[in-house]
């Protein structure tokens, strides 16, 4: 992959480097609108560049400014179950890094397995299990990016997470924390998959963010990462899932969710 072209073709349009990157997951675009002095670019438009297939994501990359930052958001993002292979689910990200983000706002939609979590709760990732033993960094280690064995004692920053409850607390947001274990999908995981999650430790379960939060991290990029509890999963209600009610929550909380986003941007 050509990620120079990518990067030439982004700087015809866009003069100045973001400092912070946000990728919006399911439903979650809304905060976009929050965006001044907005530069939209089509991923289709961008050479190399991957297309997302997944209702929910309607594939935007938009500069603009928030609080007097630059930045750049995501606005759809690509999951490694779409097919594309692991390179293309990160290539999104590698491209922010290489346009100089020195920190990541990663949200995503995904399912409760915390019996104390309800949808439309939001929660920040303390930690994650990666279930899926895929690993964007297997291969040839790009040494002027980063390491070859990347240290995750850190993976999500403990500074960003106390400024984003301090901002919770002052919006009067109940904020919840845990730990976000990813599985390939598509499927949604059967409840002896969840039931053994919740042994194992996790309190959230989704189908993506921990590739590219370790893009991020070899990169030396600071990353906090968000999660909208869209629904339960799979046994912990007696009732069946699907991606319907997802966006459905998302709707619900995306005026909270893109408000709590802005205020975080603000103070970080």
């Amino acid at each position: 992959m050509k990620i120079e072209e990518t990067i030439e073709f982004i700087r015809t349009t866009v003069e100045f480097n973001p400092e912070i990157g946000i990728i919006l997951g399911s439903g979650l675009g809304d905060f976009s609108k929050y965006i001044e002095n907005k530069i939209i670019i089509v991923y289709k438009d961008i050479p190399e560049f991957p297309i997302s297939t997944v209702a929910g994501h309607s594939g935007q990359l938009i500069f603009g400014e928030l609080y007097g930052k630059k930045i750049v958001a995501m606005k759809g993002r690509v999951h490694y179950y779409e097919g594309l292979g692991i390179d293309k689910t990160v290539y999104p990200t590698k491209v922010m890094c290489e346009l100089g983000i020195k920190k990541l706002i990663v949200t995503n939609a995904s399912g409760g397995i915390n019996r104390d979590f309800k949808p439309t709760d939001i929660m920040l990732i303390r930690d994650h299990i990666n279930f899926t033993g895929k690993n964007p960094l297997i291969g040839k280690n790009e040494d002027d990016k980063g390491p070859r064995f990347l240290d995750m004692t850190y993976t999500y920053s403990k500074e960003l997470r106390e400024k984003a409850k301090s901002i919770a607390k002052k919006i009067n947001l109940d904020i919840k924390e845990g730990v976000y274990i990813w599985f390939t999908g598509p499927c949604y995981e059967t409840p002896a998959e969840i039931k053994m999650a919740e042994i194992l430790g996790a309190d959230a379960v989704g189908m993506s963010t921990v590739p590219e939060v370790i893009i991020a991290r070899h990169r030396g990029v600071e990353v906090l990462g968000i999660s909208c509890i869209t629904n339960m999963a799979a046994g912990i209600l007696n009732q069946p899932l699907n991606h319907e009610e997802v966006i459905e929550v998302s709707e619900k909380v995306k005026s909270i969710f893109s408000k709590y986003i802005s205020e975080i941007i603000k103070v970080i």
